[in-house]
């Protein structure tokens, strides 16, 4: 017979949707921002003026098939 014993594997704790809907809710706001920011910050609807904006996201638009010229 053997002498070993199995000790019984502890389950993770479940996390509470309470605690990680705030945080969810934070990074679908900021997705959304980087998505105007990268799809529309240009022309007609730019919330800042000049062209800064959209030459700092340039290859971005290009990289996420946003026409932009």
């Amino acid at each position: 017979m053997s002498d070993i014993a199995l000790k019984p594997i502890a389950a993770p704790a479940p996390i509470p949707v309470g605690q990680i809907l705030p945080w969810a809710v934070f990074a679908g706001l900021m997705l959304l921002l980087a998505i105007y920011f990268v799809g529309a910050e240009e022309g007609a609807t730019s919330l800042f003026s000049g062209s800064y904006v959209h030459e700092f996201v340039h290859d971005g638009r290009h990289l996420l098939g946003f026409p932009c010229h």
